[in-house]
């Protein structure tokens, strides 16, 4: 069971989040890098991405806003006080601090959900680190920092001018109180046989006649002072670590052996039965989402959900609650879904929470139980998002129908605000085009007409139009007069012009368009969780 809000992730944790409600916290908010990110849809044909969004502006400007969320937290009398106004004094008025301005009422909220048991794990690069890791000292106390870590997400690429080149990302981690969860099971990664450490190919260096590696280790007792499990074994008499019936049992089964005639018997360990190597604070075993991955979605920033759930098991049980406040693609929550935790993911853009659903849709079908809080509920409150922020309004009233935003750009989107794509038959060379355009204000038969020309220039199969306000009369004649598209698969006829009010949307309505019977090609489809068993990391939990 999960909930996906809408909005700013501050307002959020104050009106709906409760004290000590939450167990484990992992956040990767922007990192002030001062770069422009875009998420990238790739045609499955093998074509160039036909087009890109901008998803969130990685950059933080000191303005009023910022102004007004330092005043506001150092008007509170505390540790937390104390070192923004440290960092004032050093920074002045620039970027970064406007960035932790930013982040230091979300870290108290953050704290104030956590439960005693909860552990939090901020996701940073070098630039912000070490001034995170002192806001965070001043949020949970230095005695609560637990570790640094060090994610290598990528070979070193050459030498950079002046400096060595930046590879890794840090992970800051807190747990509330030394009460915290933390599972020695999920600490330990598995022994890769074809890429063993020196120390342990050495001590593991014997293999059995069915291939299995394995070492000898003692038998005997550390203390000498145990008359019960002193006796004779193979003619061998010690204090030994277990029963003579247990070894008697050991021994037919062919897991204690004498090395040779009168030597002492020893126990016969296997590394494949051992935990694994346990993980240090370097973690250089999960590669970053490339090209080819299965799970990438062409969103920027997206993580390996391989690092997300190693978190979530180290530091969650199943049925926890897992918070994830700028959520992004939604990788943390497909992370606690699968390792049957509860979650809350928190996102500002329509663009992510679209993208979320799908993903988790796809990825679990029917096992998904998922509420959404914050995204219109009716005209009114789409009316509200359009005059609000235009942009916001068209991603949300795409994700409606299930429809991929087009990057906005003055004069560039050609009249297409969205797509849908979609194969009607498996061996279908290139797919059909659905064409949407949104519409937040005034309409008239214009767009319609419009709207008929895109349809017509781009080669789509259908083409709708999204509008606030009910179409008028001469509106639907204009569609009607578009004629309709036949599908010589379901020889069928579709409305090759639709319009839809967002009302209509929302009480069901969707677009009338042939069956699927290759996959949609909308949004770069997430993995099915049944073909992701072996992409989980060896976790007996």
């Amino acid at each position: 069971m999960g909930t996906l809000y809408y909005g700013d992730n501050l307002d959020i944790l104050a009106r709906y989040i409760g004290d000590e409600s939450v167990d484990l916290v992992y956040l990767d908010p922007p990192f002030n890098s001062a770069q422009t990110y875009n998420a990238f849809f790739q045609e499955k044909d093998g074509s160039a991405a036909a087009s890109q969004i901008k998803a969130f502006e990685d950059t933080w400007h000191w303005n009023a806003d910022s102004v007004a969320a330092y005043n506001a937290i150092t008007e509170q009398p505390g540790k937390v006080s104390e070192v923004m106004q440290a960092f004032r004094t050093f920074l002045g008025s620039n970027d970064m601090m406007a960035y932790l301005a930013m982040m230091a009422p979300r870290l108290v909220e953050l704290r104030r959900v956590l439960k005693p048991t909860g552990s939090l794990y901020l996701h940073c690069d070098p630039t912000a680190s070490h001034y995170l890791k002192l806001l965070l000292d001043a949020v949970f106390g230095g005695d609560n920092f637990r570790n640094e870590i060090i994610w290598v997400r990528t070979g070193a690429k050459g030498l950079a001018s002046k400096r060595l080149p930046s590879n890794h990302d840090v992970i800051l981690a807190y747990q509330k109180t030394d009460a915290a969860t933390w599972n020695d099971e999920a600490i330990y990664r598995q022994y890769d046989e074809d890429d063993l450490d020196e120390k342990t190919d050495e001590k593991y260096s014997q293999v059995d006649s069915d291939g299995r590696r394995y070492q000898l280790t003692s038998l005997l007792n550390p203390n000498t002072d145990r008359p019960n499990l002193k006796y004779e074994f193979l003619g061998i008499t010690r204090v030994w670590r277990w029963t003579k019936a247990r070894m008697q049992a050991a021994y037919a089964a062919g897991i204690v052996v004498q090395p040779s005639p009168g030597a002492v018997p020893r126990f016969k360990r296997y590394l494949d039965e051992q935990k694994g190597k346990p993980l240090s604070d370097v973690w250089n075993d999960i590669p970053p989402i490339n090209s080819q991955a299965k799970e990438r979605l062409g969103y920027p920033t997206q993580k390996p959900v391989a690092l997300l759930q190693r978190i979530v098991a180290m530091s969650s049980n199943p049925g926890d609650l897992v918070l994830d406040p700028f959520c992004g693609c939604g990788t943390t929550i497909d992370a606690a879904q699968m390792l049957k935790r509860e979650w809350i993911g928190i996102d500002i853009t329509s663009l992510s929470t679209a993208l979320i659903k799908s993903r988790l849709r796809e990825t679990y079908g029917g096992e998904l139980i998922m509420k959404t809080v914050g995204e219109p509920t009716s005209a009114a409150d789409a009316a509200k998002l359009a005059a609000d922020d235009k942009y916001q309004f068209q991603w949300w009233a795409l994700g409606l129908v299930g429809a991929r935003p087009i990057e906005q750009k003055k004069g560039a989107d050609h009249g297409i605000d969205g797509k849908i794509l979609f194969r009607e038959a498996p061996k279908q060379a290139k797919p059909h085009q659905v064409i949407l355009s949104v519409k937040g204000g005034a309409t008239g038969v214009k767009d319609v007409r419009d709207l008929r020309g895109v349809i017509e220039r781009e080669g789509a199969v259908i083409g709708v139009l999204i509008t606030l306000n009910a179409p008028t009369g001469p509106m639907k004649t204009e569609a009607a007069d578009a004629g309709f598209y036949e599908s010589k698969v379901w020889q069928r006829k579709y409305p090759k012009l639709q319009i839809f009010t967002v009302a209509e949307l929302l009480e069901g309505r969707q677009v009338a368009r042939p069956p699927t019977v290759a996959l949609d090609e909308t949004f770069k489809r997430a993995p099915k969780a049944s073909s992701r068993v072996n992409e989980q990391p060896d976790l007996d939990l």
